[in-house]
């Protein structure tokens, strides 16, 4: 059967791998990975620093067609050539109908993305200028927070394949909740996305998968079963129980 969602599962050509101890296919995401099959809306991947979610994000959206440094397909700049080559070695299965809209999130390289919109926008080309489609203020002149937010609003129109790296990374808990309730919306509005995260809140995502890189490979789970809510779940819970481990408090007799 054919899919009609934009990117069915990303496969790993491992019989052209030279080496699996080379990087970046010494990575636990990267090593196990096999086929990933993805949720028709939303798929979560997440896991420690240094397992691979990132990498192989950046994977899927470089092999999809999008600039490595983050936008949409259209951008094409290039401040530092970082990525690795991953994206040479995995397949996507694509459906039959193709997104309206898409873009790729890197929380790391946004600040590279806003000046290039600037410089975009001071070239004489009679076309409207690009930061009207982000709220029509420079992202430069917000908060990290506030110019994802103007991303998230006003860029996304809908019937579009997102892929975002960390986007928690500039929220507060509240515009967790907000982006949260942004991600329904639009998936509601036939659009797929493939998320990398540390955010219990936004993992909370019923209609969705969430698949965790782990040494021992990626596998999907259920989320209250990821390490991310079980050890923001014990902290809330009992905040002073986890201090009194983390400080050693009691040994010390505070």
């Amino acid at each position: 059967m054919i899919s009609k969602q934009f990117v069915s599962r990303v496969a790993l050509k491992a019989d052209q791998v030279a080496s699996f101890d080379a990087y970046p296919f010494c990575l636990p995401a990267v090593r196990h990975l096999g086929t990933l099959e993805l949720h028709p809306k939303v798929t979560f991947v997440v896991g420690e620093n240094g397992s691979g979610k990132s990498t192989l994000l950046e994977a899927i959206a470089v092999a999809y067609g999008f600039n490595p440094e983050g936008g949409t397909r259209n951008f094409g700049f290039n401040t530092r050539q970082s990525h690795s080559p991953l994206h040479e070695y995995i397949r996507l299965s694509k459906g039959i109908k193709s997104p309206r809209d898409g873009f790729f999130f890197r929380a790391e390289s946004f600040f590279n993305l806003a000046t290039e919109i600037e410089h975009l926008d001071r070239e004489p080309s009679g076309a409207p200028r690009i930061v009207d489609s982000y709220g029509g203020k420079s992202l430069h002149e917000q908060s990290h927070g506030e110019s994802f937010w103007a991303l998230v609003m006003s860029r996304f129109g809908g019937r579009g394949f997102y892929v975002l790296d960390e986007p928690e990374a500039a929220l507060s808990p509240q515009r967790q909740l907000a982006l949260l309730s942004r991600i329904h919306e639009l998936a509601n509005d036939d659009s797929q996305f493939i998320i990398t995260t540390h955010s219990p809140i936004l993992m909370a995502y019923p209609d969705a998968w969430v698949y965790e890189c782990s040494a021992a490979g990626i596998q999907r789970v259920h989320y209250q079963d990821t390490e991310h809510f079980q050890v923001m779940h014990d902290f809330v819970v009992n905040p002073e129980r986890m201090l009194d481990i983390l400080l050693d408090r009691t040994r010390d007799g505070c």
